[in-house]
């Protein structure tokens, strides 16, 4: 039998699935993850348990919902085609039930901007999407709603979603969200945590952006970056 198709890509699916349980991000086959190939997307099978799963499991999909392989995709295969046909800026979805993120979702509460990192998602909050069953296209269309101009938000009821370029920054960003969702957990014991400004989590957005870039803050605009020594 010839190897798979996009062998690396199939391999760092289910890396990044076992480093999701095994981080507790995850649990059992609850969550999963796609990637975007041309026309369509790798995605994990429906109930196999990651330390079982092979490159020649992971599903190959095109956007018109046809499929190839041995296995089924997973059940939540529609908002993973839907974000990724509408959101060209990402190449990864990863899905998770995680623990905090999940607990606010179940309060149908979103993550406010109670602290700076929040702009982690790409705005000023973490939007929280109404309740539909999974694997639904109700689901799918509250999804792609509660990400626009986001690159994570949590499912009502349900998880977690997060967008990213590759799966070294899903990764990351899911568990700064994940992180941030057991601080908000935490502070609201001692009460509704006061919110920062619009302009304020703009401003750090704004910070972000130049740091990605590999400029350093701008400090009450003072061009602070960093330049390298002129060698002889």
């Amino acid at each position: 039998m010839p190897a798979p198709s996009h062998l690396a890509l199939r391999q760092g699916i289910i890396d990044i699935c076992r480093e999701m349980n095994s981080s507790g991000l995850n649990q059992g086959t609850s969550g999963n993850v796609s990637h975007r190939i041309d026309g369509g997307m790798l995605i994990t099978p429906t109930s196999l348990p990651y330390d079982q799963m092979q490159p020649e499991d992971i599903v190959e999909m095109s956007f018109d919902a046809s499929y190839e392989g041995r296995r089924m995709p997973s059940s939540e295969w529609r908002f993973h085609r839907d974000i990724l046909k509408n959101r060209t800026d990402a190449n990864v979805v990863l899905h998770t039930h995680s623990v905090f993120s999940t607990t606010l979702a179940v309060h149908e509460k979103g993550i406010p901007c109670f602290h700076y990192m929040v702009a982690v998602a790409g705005g000023i909050d973490i939007r929280c999407a109404p309740y539909a069953c999974f694997g639904t296209q109700e689901l799918s269309d509250y999804a792609l709603e509660a990400l626009e101009g986001r690159t994570a938000c949590l499912l009502g009821h349900h998880g977690l979603i997060v967008l990213a370029e590759n799966f070294a920054r899903a990764m990351w960003r899911a568990i700064e969200v994940e992180v941030l969702a057991k601080m908000y957990v935490h502070a609201l014991a001692i009460g509704e945590p006061p919110r920062l400004t619009e302009a304020e989590m703009t401003r750090v957005m704004e910070q972000m952006r130049r740091m990605s870039y590999g400029q350093a803050p701008d400090i009450d605009g003072v061009d602070d970056t960093p330049r390298p020594r002129n060698v002889a």
